[in-house]
């Protein structure tokens, strides 16, 4: 990477800040000399626990739906936590690493990307010894999408991102915690909302929620379009409902709960 006139500054100025309170704030600066961007929503992941909030710079009136929202439940939807889990994630992806095929077509896009006018999303998986830190990061230029150049030094300076987050995270191993309530996964929540479904009705409710087509839940289940047709029609009757809107927002409904 060939820094440029502002990265030796920015570089000693994240270093000083290591153990201290302004760290990721720092980091992200650190990060903006790599790639352009405005948003950012910092996570630590851990498989099969909630994610635990370390940072964001989201508006206060926007926090309900895009902060609050997402810790309690909506995360087991987002395809870069998808990959996580999956343990498919690389270190820096875009949006379209991960997506399912009719993502832009779900109600999740429509609620954390439509609404937020964002076209793209780039994540940045830092490991740690006590988990992962997801840093999801929003264009600086809501009407542009990220490109492979951006993900390229990224990636040349994720050792260094690395490296400053496994020692202020040594040295603050607490930092930026939250209560995590609770172990929590996609298949007890869905049994919280229907006791009635079977397992395979439970994957099918998963893949669809996430943004799959009809076509793509057949080849992730490995079965065909129509056994998923009628497990839909047959989840909707169990369920009382008569759409995948009506679906999620059920999902969405048992955050208070």
């Amino acid at each position: 990477m060939k820094p440029d006139s502002l990265f030796p500054e920015t570089m000693a100025r994240t270093i000083r800040a290591v153990g201290t309170a302004e760290f990721i704030q720092e980091v992200l600066y650190l990060m903006r000399t790599a790639c352009l961007f405005q948003g950012a929503f910092v996570n630590r992941l851990s498989l099969n626990e909630r994610p635990e909030h370390v940072y964001d710079n989201v508006r206060q009136e926007r926090r309900s739906v895009v902060i609050d929202r997402w810790l309690d439940r909506a995360w087991l939807l987002d395809p870069f936590v998808v990959s996580f889990i999956g343990g498919s994630n690389e270190p820096v992806m875009v949006l379209r690493d991960v997506a399912p095929d009719r993502f832009s077509n779900s109600d999740y896009y429509r609620i954390y990307y439509k609404s937020l006018r964002l076209r793209d999303e780039l994540s940045v998986f830092v490991n740690l010894p006590n988990g992962t830190l997801f840093f999801s990061l929003a264009p600086a230029d809501e009407n542009k999408r990220f490109t492979r150049r951006d993900v390229e030094k990224l990636i040349e300076l994720h050792p260094i991102v690395a490296a400053l987050c496994e020692q202020h995270f040594h040295r603050s191993p607490s930092a930026g915690q939250i209560d995590r309530g609770g172990n929590v996964n996609f298949v007890s929540l869905i049994e919280k909302v229907c006791p009635d479904l079977t397992q395979r009705e439970v994957e099918v409710v998963q893949s669809l929620l996430r943004g799959h087509s009809t076509q793509s839940a057949a080849l992730l289940l490995d079965v065909s379009p129509a056994t998923i047709k009628v497990h839909r029609k047959n989840i909707y009757r169990k369920l009382g409902i008569s759409s995948q809107s009506a679906l999620f927002s059920m999902f969405l409904q048992t955050v208070n709960d």
